[in-house]
Parts: C-alpha cells; sequence; structure tokens
C-alpha cells in the first residue's frame, strides 16, 4: 500500500500527543513541502494581558513542522530526531490569529537531513518567525514496528508518544 505524503503526515501528527493538544493540523504536503497550521487559542498564548503566542508554542509549530516534513518525505517510515533549531523571531504573533509554518526538506544527505520553515499569520500572510532546522538520520529499521503499523493502517492510538 502506498500511502500519499500528506496522508503519512497527518499519520504521523495524529500519534503526537502535543499535537492533539495544540490542535496541530496538516493543511497540506507536496513534494519536500508542508504546510501546518496552530489555531490561536489560550493554551498557546504567552502574554494573558496581550494575548500574545508563547515563543514555546512557534518553537514547537517549527520543529514538528520540520519534522513532519522529513518524515513524510524520505521513504520507508524513518524516525529522525532533532539535531539542531535554530530560530528568528521576526514579531510577535497577534491575538486571535491562527498561523501556518511552512517546511521544506532542503537537502538528505546520508546521516543528517536539512530544512527550514516560515510561520505566518494566516489572516494576513505577515511573517513571524523562521527556523532551519537538521534532523539526524538513524535508519528505518530503528522505527519501531508498531509505530510503522499505526502509520500504514492509521490508527492514531491516541496519545501515543514517539
Amino acid at each position: 500500500m502506498s500511502l500519499s505524503l500528506k496522508t503519512r503526515a497527518e499519520r504521523f501528527v495524529a500519534t503526537l500527543r502535543h499535537c492533539q493538544v495544540l490542535g496541530l493540523t496538516v493543511e497540506s504536503m507536496e513534494g519536500d513541502t508542508l504546510i501546518m497550521r496552530l489555531p490561536y487559542s489560550a493554551r498557546i498564548v504567552g502574554n494573558p494581558v496581550e494575548g500574545t503566542v508563547h515563543g514555546g508554542s512557534l518553537t514547537t509549530l517549527m520543529d514538528t513542522a520540520c519534522g513532519t516534513a522529513v518524515f513524510s518525505y524520505l521513504p520507508g517510515f524513518e524516525l529522525c530526531p532533532t539535531l539542531d533549531l535554530r530560530m528568528d523571531y521576526m514579531k510577535a504573533a497577534e491575538p486571535d490569529q491562527n498561523l501556518l509554518a511552512e517546511a521544506r526538506v532542503i537537502r538528505v544527505a546520508n546521516s543528517v537531513v536539512f530544512t527550514e520553515c516560515l510561520v505566518y499569520q494566516e489572516q494576513d500572510r505577515d511573517l513571524i518567525a523562521r527556523c532551519s532546522a537538521t534532523f539526524m538520520r538513524i535508519g528505518e529499521d530503528m522505527t519501531p514496528p508498531e509505530f510503522r503499523a499505526r502509520i500504514e493502517q492509521g490508527d492514531s492510538e491516541a496519545g501515543a508518544d514517539v
């Protein structure tokens, strides 16, 4: 059975508890590029007076978007832990605005995958943050068979930790 890249990405995200809590969704995955949405909610607010988004929420969005792009793009079912994540915050994300992360796989090497990500406010496409991230390739054989089965069969087992 051959899964589309978007289906692979959606099933991967469905296995991650933090994605469920934050409401992260895969909007598209085509070629080397993934679009992920983080809906605005009280859970992601860093400044309750202003209602602005917490930097940790942005970091989680970027790391998850890049990691999901890597998992979906690579052949097989290869989990790749984050090696490095370098971020630039352009401005505070405004209250009541969903965020979109556009993550792209830049290069796949034997032991490392290079990515980049831009985060925009959904409504006005205003750039909020960007990052470059690298992921360590540990090999498809290191992916637990139960996890691979969940992705292949679409059984997310809500709350499973990867």
